[in-house]
């Protein structure tokens, strides 16, 4: 039988890429969203994610109509990939954004650490870094931002993601189950790499976020592997392609944007700033969507 994904927030940027991932990976994914995702395979579900008793529901009742004719009650979710949040700052009010961030992730883990589904991915950001949505500019602590980094991010979003990763890490604490967060890069979609030659002449637009990008294909595949991987409690893991979005050399661009940044470490000629080595270590993350093989230098 396939193993049964409930996936919230498949129906946005990154999960309308990660979903069709999952499926031609042999899973059968449910999207939980207030938007229905039209994609193969894919069954759908509205539910309001801050609403405790509709994410319990979601989880304990039939995907579609054919699970009835099996007369074996409702089957388990094998895991819960949880992506569904306000995607940044000012599109709702500070704390509507950080109210439904939280609770939202404090209700989808609690459901499925209370129903035994013992695989939770939860999406946490790049964000948490701190410079993202910072107030003038402000200097990472450190290159490369790897995640023992002391996170530190003032505005309501990164907050929210901070406290989802303190949320992830205390049920795994009290349960014992694998739940693993992914600080997510600047999510790039297939048609978003012809932006790639005026962020080229304009590196400044993206140093906020390091220069990071993930192909959202790719992300779908980082879904697969933190799903396949067992045994590892909690985890965070930096969900990035391997090298920057920018045809400028890393330290160069370090130096120009972050003169008083140190590195740890040293790095490859055009090495991610936001590291992805954890998931190539221990995931086996190999990257399939290099930014070369979709743009002109």
């Amino acid at each position: 039988m396939k193993r049964r994904i409930l996936f919230t927030g498949g129906s946005g940027k990154a999960g309308r890429h990660a979903v069709p991932w999952l499926v031609n990976a042999g899973y059968e994914v449910h999207n939980l969203d207030l938007v229905p995702l039209d994609s193969p395979g894919v069954t759908n579900l509205i539910a309001d994610i801050t609403d405790s008793g509709q994410v319990f529901n979601a989880l304990s009742m039939h995907r579609d109509f054919p699970d009835l004719d099996a007369g074996r009650g409702v089957q388990p979710f094998d895991a819960v990939v949880h992506f569904a949040a306000i995607p940044r700052i000012l599109i709702k009010p500070d704390n509507e954004t950080f109210r439904i961030n939280t609770m939202g992730t404090y209700n989808v883990i609690e459901a499925a650490v209370k129903l035994g589904i013992r695989k939770i991915i939860v999406a946490s950001s790049e964000t948490t870094y701190g410079v993202c949505f910072a107030e003038g500019h402000r200097d990472f602590h450190q290159f490369p931002l790897e995640e023992d980094y002391d996170v530190n991010p003032m505005d309501s979003y990164g907050l929210s993601k901070v406290v989802n990763e303190k949320t992830a890490r205390a049920f795994a604490e009290r349960s014992g189950f694998d739940i693993y967060a992914l600080r997510i890069g600047n999510v790039i979609e297939p048609d978003e790499y012809e932006k790639f030659p005026t962020y080229f002449a304009h590196p400044e637009m993206r140093k906020r976020i390091a220069w990071s990008y993930i192909d959202a294909r790719d992300l779908g595949q980082i879904c697969h592997l933190c799903i396949e991987k067992d045994g590892l409690g909690y985890q965070v893991f930096n969900a990035a392609n391997d090298t920057v979005s920018a045809n400028t050399p890393s330290k160069e661009l370090a130096k120009r944007f972050f003169p008083n940044v140190p590195f740890t470490h040293e790095i490859g000629e055009y090495e991610g700033l936001l590291s992805n080595r954890k998931i190539r270590e221990v995931l086996g993350f190999k990257e399939e969507h290099d930014w070369r093989k979709y743009v002109k230098v």
